[in-house]
Order: structure tokens, then C-alpha cells, then sequence
């Protein structure tokens, strides 16, 4: 898993972005992706790991990079 940075997040839209060091572009995550019961959103700022798919292009709203696990950091 890699470390990141929630760097944008939308309650109302169910998702947002993840920044992380070891990966040069940002990083698409959607809600289905976060570890946890009931409600899961993320906030700007909040530190995460996670688990990313190379699209191998800007498929995903424009993004290459997907999170397909998201926990967060302890």
C-alpha cells in the first residue's frame, strides 16, 4: 500500500483526489473504495494508504491513477 494525502474531497459527489510522493499524478478514489461501515468520506488534508490500478491513461474523470483500497492512517 501507498502513502498519500487526501487532497480534494466531495461528500456530495462521492468522491475526490489523493496525492501521494510515490506516484507523480494525482490518485481518483471513490467512496466504494474506503475501508470501513456506513458513511465513508475522506477529508482534505486527512493522511491515508492506500491500494492503486494504473489505468494506463486518463480514463477515470481525466485521472490514470485509481485507488481501489483506501484505509486510513492510524
Amino acid at each position: 500500500m501507498l502513502n498519500a494525502t487526501v487532497k480534494s474531497w466531495s461528500d456530495e459527489e462521492g468522491w475526490g483526489v489523493l496525492a501521494s510522493p510515490e506516484i507523480e499524478q494525482d490518485i481518483w478514489v471513490h467512496f466504494s473504495a474506503i475501508d470501513g461501515p456506513g458513511f465513508r468520506g475522506l477529508t482534505a488534508g486527512e493522511p491515508v494508504t492506500c491500494d492503486v490500478e494504473d489505468l494506463g491513461g486518463p480514463v477515470q474523470d481525466g485521472y490514470r491513477f485509481r485507488a481501489t483500497r483506501v484505509v486510513r492512517a492510524q
